[in-house]
């Protein structure tokens, strides 16, 4: 849970102005031409992008607003000029604290789903729509649709990502079993319609390994995001334990072969996570990922964030990173350990 993150991006600011060139984005250190370093921006917690018609779009917490940056290499993150298409209003149920914005693409129109609350105290944190027709999502066209809740738990909820499956629709997020009990689950529900879930929420996750509750309480599984294997099977990989700690990760569960994802059962947890930090590396508390092709379509690639020193927590000080990864015999995600920072790294192919 990302309790008083508002206290959180205070102190980061002044982290920031701080911090040393060892954290420049890739632009001013150790790139060539066909090279980039990471990290991609200075600061961007809780990164996500998606691709469409040639161009990327890329957006990640800013706390006050939603902004996209737009751009043809994700390894030029750092040239393109963000565009807010969206300001938190004075009051209201989400006119705080906005966090974890995801872009999608469907029945040709986007979609932004993000989290915000009423007020600076946590417990209002809920996920909330916006709409736009236009071809380009950074153009001001967005209408706001208002919360995506189930109506039977309408419980502290954040980190909302929208995956298709077999032709059904879902919506997958991290939420509280009650309105006493802060621990963080993951929920799955179907949808309806883009805002709006066609039954009650199904647990899918809690934390109950050891590397799943640094800094609990609360225990922590968050951030859940879909991908589908070469092979066709669902996976989702979640970050756990408190990002106020520098034991942040990433972790999976795997969809049994024919299995439903609204059947609880039929998801298996991987006993050890699949991502962890590298102090070496200049990567705390690595997790919060997303997913994209290269631009010719050849190579997978994620994104995620981390801090570059310890005890950073959960404010701006979190930038986001980009790397390579390959799958296994078996099927699952190889993502190896975060890049060195500063450490020219190969440009996604098609660049």
């Amino acid at each position: 849970m990302k309790l008083l993150l508002n206290l959180y991006f205070v102190i980061a600011a002044f982290c920031l102005s701080a911090c040393s060139k060892d954290d420049t984005p890739s632009s001013t250190t150790g790139q060539s031409s066909s090279t980039f370093t990471n990290p991609l921006l200075t600061s961007g917690p809780d990164p996500w992008v998606i691709q469409k018609d040639g161009f990327y779009y890329y957006t990640h917490t800013s706390g006050t607003r939603i902004q996209i940056w737009k751009t043809k290499a994700m390894s030029a993150l750092n040239a393109a000029s963000p565009v807010t298409v969206w300001s938190k209003p004075f009051s209201g149920p989400n006119s705080e604290n906005v966090w974890a914005p995801e872009l999608h693409y469907f029945d040709n129109k986007w979609y932004l789903y993000f989290t915000a609350g009423s007020d600076n105290v946590d417990i209002s944190q809920r996920i909330f729509v916006l709409e736009n027709s236009a071809a380009d999502p950074t153009t001001l066209s967005w209408i706001e649709r208002g919360q995506i809740k189930d109506p039977e738990n309408d419980f502290w909820a954040i980190d909302g990502n929208v995956f298709e499956y077999k032709g059904n629709r879902y919506l997958a997020w991290s939420g509280h079993p009650t309105l006493t009990d802060l621990s963080q689950h993951l929920y799955i529900a179907p949808l309806s319609n883009p805002w709006t879930m066609a039954s009650t929420r199904v647990e899918i996750s809690s934390p109950t390994f050891d590397w799943e509750k640094f800094g609990a309480p609360p225990a922590v599984n968050e951030a859940p995001e879909m991908i589908i294997s070469p092979a066709g099977r669902l996976l989702l990989i979640y970050s756990a334990s408190g990002c106020w700690t520098d034991n942040y990760s990433m972790g999976m569960l795997q969809l049994r072969e024919g299995g439903n994802p609204l059947v609880s059962s039929d998801w298996i947890k991987n006993p050890n996570p699949v991502f962890t930090s590298k102090p070496d590396n200049g990567a705390f508390g690595a997790g919060h990922c997303a997913f994209f092709k290269s631009p010719d379509g050849t190579q997978d690639w994620f994104l995620y964030h981390a801090n570059r020193a310890a005890g950073l927590g959960c404010g701006d000080t979190r930038n986001p990173r980009m790397q390579q990864f390959a799958w296994n015999s078996d099927g699952s995600p190889n993502f190896g350990e975060p890049a060195k920072i500063n450490s020219a790294t190969p440009k996604p192919s098609g660049e």
